[in-house]
């Protein structure tokens, strides 16, 4: 079980698991290169217009067919700005498509995933994916494809010019190309594993500040600011450390570069000045040479360049691929979508009816990630409209009941039945369209209470939403607010309290009229003024819809039909609020610890 991410080693820097999103924008690429190519010949034939005018113009000291030179000259240099306009757009066009197309894909697929894929991964690790990853793939597509192609295009096009022009001449530059090959290999290997190191470092550094700063109080009321401060200022030292390795690194290699064009220079010079004082070349030839010289380098450290970025994005390709070729352990059979349709095209003309009974038939289960069993043979009939509460202490494994019932996951052997039908025969969002879920950690999306609201019924009236804030006591908070309804909320309801985000969330559940409700905890996070309103808000709520509630405040649960006592992962006893007492158990110690706790 478990959202399986396979791990891929991709062919030629992974560009075929690529090519689906490639193909679209395949034509574009390819005037892309051709225009490329294109640019980087006309650059490579500049120093040709210098010979003829070095030879012609001022060696023969005549201006014979100068205005039809210049005019020439400036229609390639038109010619070109052109080409490079179009070049830059068609870049960037591809790389912005590029980017949306696999962020879609990226976030589309993630919709998909069963919640253990979400509870197994961090955000982090999905966000890099989704836009970091992507990102480096359309730069790789777009920018250093055209990059490598012009270089490239343009080393072959001087060697075939100088060879045309002098072979002598030639191999006395032929004969540096591998020494420097050599020395950028070399450099661009230390330069990128420490760049790789220091992004790492400073990685590392963001986390320690945001931490810190996050968790300010603590850090207070804990006294460890020495301790903090110590491990940020080793964090930077390592850094300041590492960025000045990296600086002395390029610029031992800038000054190599350099030195390699002023040696080639000289060389073209030495020999080039013998052929010239001989008659074998023309001056302008060797002004050919000379700017060969100068300008070579560049090109083949770009290209060396290129070639180390590719190797470094097939990480992100290779990590993207994994994403995509993750699949969810939950998901509806062929048959079933096409009966009920998917997540993103429901056919909700075939769906049923949803009553909310509810039945574990001879269910054993394990998390993905687990070893043992959490659940053994285990059988419940849930009615239509009566209410379950599951309790134990913090981490016993409450949540795993309702885990099966919403199929976040899937028993590992039986059956959950959902209106005497197994819920896998039925559409996964037929069963969660019918569920209104109330989470131990409230959250609330950007935006105003009215549109927070209205994700558990988007065409909800005003009326009806007024209805459900106040069958939770609700209705105060928003009354409290300068704009009401049409206040905003902030990131993650970050402008409230956690019991007016939880309140909220409540009766955005409520507003959806699910026929199964899940309350997690849903009292956890509220003052024992408001648990009362809301105590008393639950017992309206929950009368013909069948209610699980998770809960840690026991005086919540005394109504339920049937209590189930949860330790260490396993249910331990059964029954209700009265059976449970008598029989002096560990609900009874639960319930009395916590009675005297309360006193």
């Amino acid at each position: 079980m478990g959202n399986k991410e396979n791990n891929v080693k991709l062919p030629l820097f992974g560009i075929p698991a690529l090519m689906p999103y490639i193909k679209p924008y395949g034509k574009t690429i390819i005037v892309m290169i051709m225009l490329g190519t294109f640019s980087s010949i006309i650059d490579s034939f500049y120093p040709l217009f210098h010979k003829y005018a070095l030879n012609n113009f001022v060696g023969k000291r005549k201006l014979d067919y100068i205005a039809f030179f210049c005019v020439l000259y400036v229609i390639i240099l038109i010619i070109q700005s052109i080409d490079n306009y179009i070049t830059t757009y068609f870049c960037s066009k591809v790389e912005m498509k590029m980017d949306r197309d696999l962020r879609n894909a990226g976030f589309y697929h993630l919709q998909t995933l069963s919640f253990s894929y979400f509870n197994q991964n961090n955000v982090g690790y999905i966000h890099s994916r989704v836009m970091s990853d992507t990102g480096k793939i359309g730069e790789l597509v777009s920018w250093r494809l055209m990059d490598f192609v012009w270089n490239f295009s343009y080393i072959i096009s001087i060697l075939v010019v100088m060879l045309f022009m002098s072979v002598r001449l030639s191999l006395v530059i032929f004969a540096l190309i591998p020494v420097a090959v050599v020395c950028i290999v070399f450099f661009q290997k230390k330069l990128v594993a420490l760049g790789r190191q220091i992004r790492e470092i400073n990685s590392r550094i963001s986390g320690n500040f945001n931490e810190n700063i996050t968790g300010a109080r603590s850090v207070k009321t804990l006294v460890i600011e020495k301790r903090v401060q110590n491990d940020f200022e080793k964090e930077t030292e390592n850094m300041r450390r590492e960025s000045i390795k990296n600086g002395h690194y390029s610029a031992l290699f800038t000054a190599l570069i350099t030195l390699m064009s002023s040696i080639a220079l000289s060389l073209v010079l030495w020999q080039g000045g013998k052929l010239t004082t001989k008659h074998i070349i023309e001056i302008g030839t060797l002004s050919v040479f000379m700017s060969y010289a100068l300008g070579m380098m560049e090109p083949i450290q770009n290209v060396v360049n290129t070639i180390s970025a590719l190797i470094s994005i097939q990480v992100n390709i290779e990590r993207f691929t994994k994403l995509m070729n993750t699949e969810s352990d939950v998901k509806d059979s062929k048959e079933i979508i096409e009966k009920y349709g998917d997540t993103f095209n429901p056919k909700m003309e075939n769906w049923e009816e949803l009553h909310g009974k509810v039945e574990f038939k001879d269910v054993s289960f394990k998390y993905p990630d687990g070893d043992e069993y959490v659940l053994e043979h285990f059988n419940l009939v849930v009615p239509q409209g009566s209410t379950v509460a599951i309790v134990g202490e913090t981490g016993a494994g409450k949540s795993t009941l309702v885990n099966l019932v919403c199929r976040f996951f899937e028993p590992t052997v039986g059956k959950v039945l959902i209106d005497d039908k197994d819920a896998r025969e039925r559409s996964l969002l037929w069963l969660h369209r019918g569920i209104g879920y109330v989470l131990q950690s409230p959250h609330l999306f950007s935006g105003t209470v009215r549109d927070n609201l209205r994700y558990g019924k988007p065409d909800a009236s005003e009326e009806e939403i007024w209805k459900a804030l106040k069958m939770v006591a609700a209705d105060k908070i928003v009354k409290r607010m300068e704009k009401g309804l049409s206040g905003e909320v902030g990131e993650g309801g970050d402008m409230l309290s956690t019991g007016e985000k939880q309140l909220l969330s409540f009766a955005r559940a409520i507003l959806a009229d699910p026929k199964i409700l899940v309350l997690d905890e849903a009292t956890s996070s509220i003052d024992s003024v408001t648990e009362k309103a809301i105590q008393n808000a639950i017992k309206v709520v929950t009368k013909g819809r069948t209610t699980f509630m998770i809960a840690h405040r026991l005086s919540t649960v005394v109504d339920a039909d049937v209590i189930l006592a949860v330790c260490d992962g396993k249910i331990i006893e059964r029954g209700n609020h009265h059976e449970l007492m008598k029989k002096k158990g560990y609900y009874h110690e639960l319930y009395t610890r916590q009675f005297s706790e309360d006193i």
